[in-house]
């Protein structure tokens, strides 16, 4: 079976970096979705539908491509969903509320192969224990990094690592916004193995 060209379903710089990190062409295209939540639906299953709507929302116009959809969703232990925060006093709130509690994180992830209409999904689940942490610590670290367009208002790929006392998972990546290992498997199951491509 061979493969086709890839596109990822993103204008997300930090998903387009991750994505790099496999060494293989690809090309991205901005999917227009509607990410509100539904009543009655979990993370995960939000996680998965936003993931799949956003590599279908350009299936269309890339009908030859394999196109890879994800996104993610952080929500407290009592369920609540922390969107990306927008602002500085949103993000303030959710740092407030996630300080000494492990937060979840699932990352929702599609590959769709629309001219054989067929398709591959799954959610990675990563936890992330933050430490207790005071006012001036969530300030500083705001006024430093500004992660008002990232899920749970830390980037962890920088300084928000100082925000964690644990982590829990298997792929890191997916707390970035894209799950790389789980990516992986899903190409080399329809015969695209990044380390055997030149």
């Amino acid at each position: 079976m061979s493969s086709r060209p890839l596109l990822l379903a993103s204008s997300s710089p930090y998903r387009r970096e991750l994505l790099e990190r496999l060494g293989l062409p690809f090309e991205t295209a901005s999917p227009d979705i509607d990410e509100s939540p539904r009543m009655d639906e979990s993370p995960e299953q939000l996680a998965i539908r936003l993931a799949d709507s956003k590599a279908r929302a350009l299936a269309n116009r890339y009908p030859h491509h394999w196109i890879i959809g994800s996104d993610q969703v952080a929500c407290l232990p009592d369920g609540t969903l922390l969107a990306k925060p927008g602002t500085h006093e949103q993000a303030i709130s959710q740092l407030q509320r996630s300080s000494g509690e492990t937060v979840q994180f699932l990352t929702g992830l599609t590959l769709l192969d629309p001219s054989a209409g067929r398709s591959q999904t799954h959610c990675e689940r990563f936890a992330v224990q933050f430490r207790d942490l005071t006012a001036e610590e969530i300030e500083g670290y705001l006024h430093r990094e500004q992660p008002y367009d990232c899920a749970g208002s830390f980037r962890m790929e920088g300084l928000g690592i100082a925000l964690f006392k644990a982590m829990e998972g298997r792929d890191p990546n997916s707390l970035i916004g894209l799950p790389l290992i789980a990516l992986n498997d899903m190409l080399r199951n329809w015969g695209l193995n990044p380390l055997l491509t030149r």
